[in-house]
């Protein structure tokens, strides 16, 4: 093989231990993915029956107490609550990945940080130019098509890229863990109405009560839960919102394990530990709970659906998930690899980053949050977010499915390299030249 001008290479195999971990990730978000497809299905067939009415009663029944300002319709806990338990696995995946995964080395970070980055500045700016104008505080939902579902979009690479190489998988979830970083943050600094100091400064007392238990490596559930329960309640009560505790109670668990534990090398730290046990709560209750309340709008027949797409806030959402998380996430990687003198892996093709960017655009969680913080759950606009949201996502889902359907004999032949240990040792061959 012809040596390259560069030695770096571009969405690279990398390591064994970080492929495995990986795919034992995927296997849990696939299901719930699987999960969440069917919450949001039958919300959709439910919203457009004629009960349609007693899912909206059920969506906006209140319950919790009123004295903590807590009487909160199940919707809105579904969003607020719910998804609070998601941004703490995704905060604990992030610190995971920054302090012991591929994002720790700068170089291998440079690739999905810089695609993560483009595939939230195209799709807004492609959302804000689109929306202009449109009135009704419009501007308002310029982040809801930056964020990628890794979830559903893992849902529907279960059933069209079986054979995706490790190498693009662990692309997809690096670029999503990233993702969620700049969704989390977009919440906080964009999605806080009417702020309260006061609770939010209360909530670092809780909040450092938590951190100092854990890192000192206490897992005792009748400590940490009443302490976390207390941090979301406050910053609730701040005006920021709650999945945002989620995530800071995340990135207060620590990664690696303690000097007197044995250090990295002993074993998964509590970050690891803490994965394992709220991943499947997670991705199996969490959100397709939230999908189910969160993606029930009545179309109206086709009729309906061309009014809501006509709004230009729905064009920009679509077009945003569509064009731009593709334009936004492969250019960015291009642009690496321009900069850096990288070359992409030869058994890689630029199609495949296409694939995957365009299976970026398949937005739905984060997007739907979004849509209600800007305009209001239950909202006419809000309505049109949803139905803009889920066409988006399905665009992207079919026109990924064409795209990486041409790379499948590719993608099974690298796979099946990738499964072949002629030594017996646990360890894929294809690895062992890649282990330092």
């Amino acid at each position: 093989m012809a040596q390259s001008h560069s030695s770096r290479r571009l969405l690279g195999r990398g390591s064994w231990p970080e492929a495995s971990r990986i795919a034992e990730i995927l296997r849990k978000e696939t299901i719930g993915g699987a999960l969440l497809l069917a919450g949001a299905a039958l919300a959709l067939v439910w919203a457009n029956s004629p009960w349609s009415e007693a899912y909206e009663d059920l969506r906006d029944t209140r319950v919790g107490p009123s004295s903590l300002h807590l009487d909160l319709s199940l919707g809105t806990w579904a969003a607020d609550g719910l998804l609070a338990i998601f941004f703490f696995v995704a905060g604990l995946e992030l610190k995971r990945e920054f302090v012991a995964g591929d994002l720790r080395d700068p170089r291998r970070a440079a690739v999905p940080v810089a695609a993560a980055v483009g595939g939230v500045l195209v799709p807004a700016l492609i959302y804000t130019v689109v929306a202009a104008g449109a009135g009704d505080g419009a501007a308002k939902g310029w982040a809801i098509p930056t964020a990628t579902d890794i979830a559903f979009a893992l849902a529907v690479l279960a059933v069209i890229g079986r054979h995706l190489p490790s190498a693009l998988r662990t692309f997809l979830l690096t670029l999503a863990v990233v993702d969620d970083l700049i969704a989390i943050t977009i919440i906080a600094l964009f999605y806080t109405s009417d702020l309260e100091v006061g609770p939010l400064l209360l909530a670092l007392v809780p909040l450092a009560a938590f951190t100092l238990l854990v890192q000192r490596r206490v897992r005792s559930w009748w400590l940490l839960l009443p302490l976390a329960a207390v941090t979301w309640v406050l910053v609730h009560e701040s005006g920021v919102h709650a999945t945002v505790a989620g995530v800071l109670l995340g990135f207060a668990v620590p990664v690696v394990r303690s000097a007197q534990a044995g250090g990295p090398e002993a074993g998964p730290g509590l970050a690891e530990h803490f994965e394992h046990r709220f991943r499947p709560l997670s991705a199996g209750v969490a959100v397709p709970v939230f999908a189910f309340f969160a993606a029930g709008v009545t179309v109206g027949g086709l009729s309906g659906l061309g009014d809501s797409l006509s709004d230009r806030v729905a064009l920009g959402i679509v077009l945003g998930l569509v064009v731009g998380k593709t334009v936004g996430i492969t250019l960015a990687t291009w642009l690496v690899a321009r900069f850096t003198r990288a070359d992409l892996d030869s058994e890689l093709s630029w199609l495949d980053v296409v694939g995957l960017a365009i299976l970026g655009g398949i937005g739905f969680t984060v997007s739907l949050l979004i849509g209600e913080l800007a305009f209001g759950l239950g909202s006419e606009r809000d309505e049109h977010v949803k139905v803009a949201v889920l066409t988006g996502s399905l665009l992207a889902a079919a026109i990924a499915a064409v795209v990486l359907r041409l790379r499948s004999r590719a993608h099974a032949s690298i796979c099946a390299a990738e499964e072949v240990d002629a030594d017996a040792d646990g360890v894929p061959d294809v690895y062992q030249s890649t282990e330092r």
